[in-house]
């Protein structure tokens, strides 16, 4: 049996909640799983709440007090920062239908839009500048806006040592309110069609 030695206890009695966990993921008692999450080798801490029908990947972990909304993939080994260690004053939130691609770390407070897609290896946090690329427009700090498509990037800045690329998150494409980006479609194509996801 899987054994463990910790403060609080993990959560129990997936099936009746309407929650499909595979061996090797876990979730703190104290976290909120809506019906329909499909957690892979994954975990879910403390005060996290992760919205209806949303995927929580292969080793992704969904630190405390994140509020994950619903239909959301959270692809493999995305990090999802949490408040409680080191403390931070603001949870980070991802809206409904978003898409956090692989390798992604959301951390410090940052947000997700609606719809949002956020590409593979995108390191955000409240810090980060979101660039906006057909303008340049600095459109904020740690806020990735709904319904569009962002990736990660860098952006020229001279010190006294010479010029370096700092981080920065680019918004390449907005979508329509409701469209799906096709890499996010394909959930909804599996799961249409009964496959396992």
């Amino acid at each position: 049996p899987f054994e463990f030695a910790d403060k609080i206890p993990l959560k129990n009695d997936f099936a009746a909640a309407g929650v499909r966990v595979v061996p090797g993921a876990s979730a703190r008692y104290g976290s909120f799983l809506d019906r329909g999450v499909v957690m892979m080798p994954s975990y879910v801490n403390i005060g996290a709440r992760v919205g209806a029908n949303t995927m929580v990947d292969t080793w992704a972990t969904v630190g405390s007090c994140a509020q994950i909304g619903a239909n959301v993939h959270l692809s493999g080994g995305v990090g999802i920062g949490g408040v409680l260690e080191p403390p931070q004053a603001a949870p980070v939130i991802i809206g409904d239908d978003a898409l956090i691609g692989s390798r992604c770390i959301v951390a410090e407070g940052a947000r997700v839009g609606d719809g949002a897609v956020l590409g593979a290896g995108c390191i955000l946090t409240a810090s980060i500048p979101v660039i906006d690329a057909e303008t340049g427009e600095e459109l904020s700090r740690g806020v990735v806006p709904s319904w569009s498509v962002a990736v990660s990037a860098t952006r020229p800045r001279t010190f006294a040592g010479g010029e370096f690329g700092l981080p920065c998150v680019l918004v390449l494409k907005r979508l329509k309110e409701g469209e799906r980006h096709d890499k996010a479609a394909l959930n909804d194509v599996l799961r249409d069609h009964g496959a396992a996801t």
